[in-house]
């Protein structure tokens, strides 16, 4: 089991990038990962403009995303690229605060005309923070998502939904290969401090 953050840098409320998010939080937690969103129109905007990363709540996020053991960015496409308090949020960001987390990047637009902001905006961006490896993403045109209601939960349009559930699973993959690795590392950690010969002075004074 993984902690994920899912970052959401729509600065609407109820937004289509959002329901994404909670659908791939959903399927998330349905394979058993711990998930925790972070909604960045929720930080106070004086400090995310002005740079203060000491401010108590951009704090308490920078603390989240580095306790995460991997990382969902989601952002609409706005000028052809992910939004400006993405970017401002990531500039708070040390430059080594995805070193070690997968990544899955995701985006949302109007018009399939915005695909290539995946891997011409999103992903280099989310590569300057050392990123571990960054999942192939997927780009949704935002009639094709559903949001929540009263009585449904956010859904994804048939027609595009096979292959968003694809990019989760191969997210998901990726966070329990690391998972097993880790628990081997940690495994034989344990095993060298148990059968380490203890060193004895043969010759004691």
């Amino acid at each position: 089991m993984s902690r994920v953050v899912l970052l959401s840098a729509s600065p609407s409320e109820g937004s289509k990038t959002e329901a994404l998010l909670e659908f791939i939080a959903r399927r998330l937690g349905q394979y058993g990962h711990r998930t925790e969103f972070i909604k960045l129109r929720h930080l106070p905007a004086g400090p995310l403009l002005s740079g203060d990363a000491n401010d108590g709540l951009i704090a308490s996020a920078r603390d989240t995303v580095a306790a995460a053991d991997a990382v969902v960015v989601g952002s609409p496409v706005f000028k052809a690229t992910y939004t400006g308090l993405l970017k401002v949020f990531i500039d708070l960001l040390p430059m080594d605060a995805l070193h070690g987390k997968p990544v899955l990047p995701v985006l949302t637009g109007g018009s399939p005309a915005h695909v290539l902001a995946l891997d011409y905006g999103l992903k280099p961006l989310l590569a300057t923070l050392g990123a571990s490896s960054i999942g192939r993403g997927r780009f949704v045109v935002s009639s094709n998502i559903l949001p929540t209601t009263d009585t449904t939960p956010p859904s994804i349009d048939e027609s595009v939904e096979r292959d968003v559930v694809d990019a989760i699973d191969q997210f998901d993959s990726e966070l329990t290969v690391r998972a097993r690795s880790c628990t081997h590392v940690e495994a034989a950690a344990a095993e060298s401090l148990i059968t380490a010969p203890i060193a004895t002075d043969r010759n004691p004074s």
